[in-house]
C-alpha cells in the first residue's frame, strides 16, 4: 500500500513537472506570446485560475488562446510571473498602464511595486513652472507685493517699435526669451519668473529683491544706417545671469554669513582681524528716512550703469 502512495505521488509530481514545462501560446489583444505553463500558474492570480479549468479559456483556429486585454505591457506581465520582479519603465504614464494591468490580472507583487514606484515619483517630481503674464502696472505690483521670493520679470513687446529693426535683432530677441524659459526652469521655486508683453519697452530684464525693484537691463538701443534710425536689440547673457544670482542673495531663507573686521589692539597698536556678529539685518528693519535706493539701470549698448 505505502509502494502505490509513493508511486502515485512521484507520478503526480512528473505530471505536474510536464504540465508546467508544457508551452503555452497566447494572444493578447493581437500580442503574441510564447510561454510556460509554468510561469502562468506561478503565482495566485487571474491567470492561474483561467488556466487551471476554473475559467472558460477560448482559443483560435491555430490554438492560440485569446485573451481580451491590451497587449502593451505583457511581456512585463509575463517578466515579472519569471523573475518576481521587474525594471519598472520610466514614464509616469507608462507605469500607471502598467499598473492597471497588474490590477487586471490580480498580481499584488507588481501593483505594490508599480504604486510605490509612482509614490516616488511624485514625491520627487519637480512643482509645475508657472510664470504668469502681467498686462498692467496693477497686476505687476500686486504680483511683487504678495510674494517673498527674488522676482525676474521680463519684458518684449516687439511691436512697440517706430523704426526697422537690424538684422540681428530678430535673433537676440529670440535669445533672450530662450534664456528666460531656461531660468525659469532652472530656479523654478526660488525666484518668481514673470513676463510682461505690453510694457513701454521692447526688450528689457527686471530684477526685485524683498518686494522692490534693485536691477534693470535694457537690451535695445538706436543706431543710425546711413539716413535712417533702427532698433538694435542686444542680448547680454553674462549680464543677464549674474544679476539673476545677485537676486538669489534676497532668498529670505538664506543663511546669514559673519564678517571680518579689521581693527587695532589697543595695547600694542598692532592690527588684528575679529570676526563680526552675524550681519543679518534686513533692509525692512532699517528706517525709511535713513534709506537711500538705487536701481542698477544698465544699458547694454553703453556698457555702463546709470
Amino acid at each position: 500500500l505505502l509502494k502505490k502512495k509513493c508511486k502515485k505521488i512521484l507520478n503526480t509530481s512528473a505530471t505536474s513537472l510536464m504540465n508546467s514545462n508544457k508551452y503555452v501560446k497566447l494572444n493578447v489583444g493581437g500580442s503574441l506570446h510564447y510561454t510556460t505553463m509554468g510561469t502562468l500558474t506561478k503565482e495566485d492570480n487571474m491567470l492561474r485560475a483561467m488556466f487551471s479549468g476554473r475559467m472558460v479559456v477560448l482559443t483560435d483556429s491555430e490554438g492560440w488562446i485569446l485573451i481580451d486585454r491590451c497587449g502593451k505591457h505583457f511581456s512585463a506581465i509575463l517578466n515579472y510571473l519569471r523573475d518576481g520582479s521587474i525594471t519598472l519603465p520610466d514614464n509616469r504614464y507608462e507605469i500607471a498602464e502598467l499598473l492597471a494591468e497588474a490590477k487586471y490580472y490580480l498580481i499584488q507583487g507588481l501593483v505594490t511595486q508599480c504604486e510605490a514606484s509612482l509614490e516616488r515619483k511624485n514625491q520627487d517630481a519637480d512643482p509645475i513652472c508657472r510664470v504668469p503674464i502681467v498686462t498692467s502696472p496693477k497686476e505687476e505690483q500686486e504680483l511683487v507685493r504678495k510674494t517673498s521670493k527674488p522676482i525676474v520679470k521680463f519684458m518684449y513687446n516687439r511691436g512697440n517699435n517706430k523704426y526697422s529693426y537690424t538684422n540681428s535683432s530678430d535673433d537676440n530677441m529670440l535669445k533672450n526669451i530662450e534664456l528666460f524659459d531656461k531660468l525659469s526652469l532652472r530656479f523654478n521655486g526660488r525666484i518668481l519668473f514673470m513676463k510682461d508683453i505690453i510694457g513701454d519697452e521692447i526688450c528689457d530684464w527686471s530684477f526685485y529683491g524683498h518686494q522692490r525693484k534693485v536691477a534693470e537691463i535694457c537690451c535695445t538701443s538706436i543706431v543710425y544706417a546711413t539716413d535712417r534710425k533702427q532698433t538694435k536689440v542686444e542680448f547680454p547673457e553674462a549680464r543677464i545671469y549674474e544679476e539673476t544670482l545677485n537676486i538669489l542673495l534676497y532668498e529670505q531663507d538664506r543663511p546669514c554669513t559673519p564678517h571680518m573686521i579689521a581693527c587695532t589692539d589697543s595695547n600694542t597698536g598692532e592690527p588684528v582681524v575679529q570676526r563680526s556678529v552675524h550681519n543679518c539685518q534686513s533692509d525692512d528693519d532699517i528706517d525709511d528716512s535713513s534709506r537711500s535706493h538705487r536701481v542698477r539701470r544698465i544699458h547694454v549698448h553703453s556698457n555702463r550703469p546709470v
